[in-house]
């Protein structure tokens, strides 16, 4: 059973961790490297925010967390 002060803990940090990938994306695309160099910034970026958002959600379901520093 997911507790609820667990669950309002993900989303919280579901949230940071969108709006932190969301400047990270905006400033990539705003700065304007030449195109290899910012598709290759914006995958990079996308397969962290899939890592960390599955990392999150693994959290939830298992209790421990997935990637521990």
């Amino acid at each position: 059973m997911i507790s609820l002060s667990a669950a309002i803990n993900v989303v919280i940090l579901l949230i940071v961790a969108g709006l932190i990938f969301w400047l990270l994306w905006w400033l990539v695309n705003y700065v304007a490297p030449p195109e290899p160099f910012r598709k290759i910034a914006n995958v990079v970026l996308a397969i962290i925010a899939v890592l960390v958002i599955c990392g999150i959600l693994l959290s939830l379901v298992s209790g421990t967390p997935v990637f521990r520093q």
